[in-house]
């Protein structure tokens, strides 16, 4: 099936919106972050509940929201302002630029701090204006591959993807793609993923999807949507 042009589209920050100039630092960053949740989680079914039952209850989707320590001391240890840490991805403004003007929503959803991070690199890089609705790692319970990112980025921008609307979540991880397919599953319209980067073009891969899917820059994106919106 041949893409459908966006009614709405979702970004990913790190990576697809903006990339860093020392990549390792991102994957230092979430390796950490992600280690520290499942360490958390393993401590709490060890003390709290004496190690019975399922380690991942149903109930703890009403647990408070993770304090996210090792995230927010790494990014404490850093003293240098985020133009010296990233920078705008090639052609993001072309995309932005094209979406805004057609009327297409906009939306970020990322799964990095906002705070000290996040909304210094949107307010820096002037893209702050092009997101109706941001959402960061302090705003969510889980992070990607689930699909809270993307539902609640929706739910902030005001939409409930009705039938025969088209969400584009533009990524660059497997991680997004997997989180993308996720959210389609909760939504009566259609959550399509856009791989823009080589990690989320294999989960593309993987899921059996259309290679229409995968975007090899974000020039080539903004060549398929300019495409798209004209016809």
């Amino acid at each position: 099936m041949s893409l459908a042009k966006p009614d709405i589209v979702i970004f990913d920050m790190d990576g697809t919106t903006v990339r860093h100039m020392t990549p390792r630092l991102l994957h230092v960053l979430e390796t950490l972050d992600d280690a520290a949740f499942k360490i958390g989680r393993f401590f709490r079914w060890i003390f709290e509940r004496q190690a019975q039952g399922p380690m991942i209850l149903e109930s703890e989707k009403k647990e408070k929201k993770p304090r996210l320590l090792v995230h927010r001391a790494m990014h404490k240890m850093r003293r240098k302002p985020v133009e010296q840490i990233v920078e705008p991805c090639p052609g993001i403004y072309s995309v932005l630029g094209l979406l805004q003007k057609n009327g297409i929503p906009m939306g970020l959803a990322s799964s990095g701090l906002g705070q000290g991070y996040g909304h210094d690199i949107l307010e820096k890089f002037g893209l702050a204006g092009f997101f109706q609705a941001t959402v960061f790692r302090e705003d969510l319970k889980k992070s990607k591959p689930n699909p809270e990112p993307i539902l609640l980025t929706l739910e902030r921008m005001g939409i409930t993807p009705a039938r025969g609307q088209t969400v584009w979540y533009v990524g660059d991880r497997h991680k997004d793609i997997t989180a993308a397919l996720a959210a389609d599953r909760q939504v009566e319209g259609r959550i399509v993923p856009i791989a823009c980067g080589l990690n989320a073009a294999v989960a593309v891969i993987e899921k059996g999807l259309n290679p229409e899917h995968i975007m090899m820059s974000l020039y080539d994106l903004h060549a398929r949507l300019r495409k798209l919106l004209q016809g």
